[in-house]
């Protein structure tokens, strides 16, 4: 039903077995967050550590979160023409030459 309704889906079985360069939360946000969490001085303890984490991800702005997930078909694609392997330097390019004319 998945692959219904969802005709782009990637299956699990070709999921990267862990890419945090293709997880939305750790190429963009866990970085802001942990920024907003720590810069607001010393924590008491792991209660304190957990509730700066709700609040601040209680404020995060939706806008954050939709820009990091537009950009994980382009961070896909930069995988994929990098055939799995380091692909940074793969971004550039995609954004100048891709290949569907598509709006990354």
């Amino acid at each position: 039903m998945l692959t219904e309704v969802t005709p782009d889906f990637i299956p699990p079985s070709l999921w990267p077995p862990y890419s945090p360069d293709l997880n939305p939360v750790d190429y963009a946000i866990w970085g802001i967050m942990q920024e907003r969490v720590y810069n607001k001085g010393k924590i008491a303890n792991v209660k304190e550590l957990r509730q700066r984490t709700v609040d601040e991800w209680e404020r995060l702005d939706q806008r954050i979160i939709d820009g990091a997930v537009k950009e994980w078909r382009k961070r896909m694609r930069a995988c994929a023409a990098a055939e799995g392997g380091q692909f940074e330097h793969e971004l550039l390019l995609l954004v100048k030459h891709c290949c569907c004319n598509c709006a990354l």
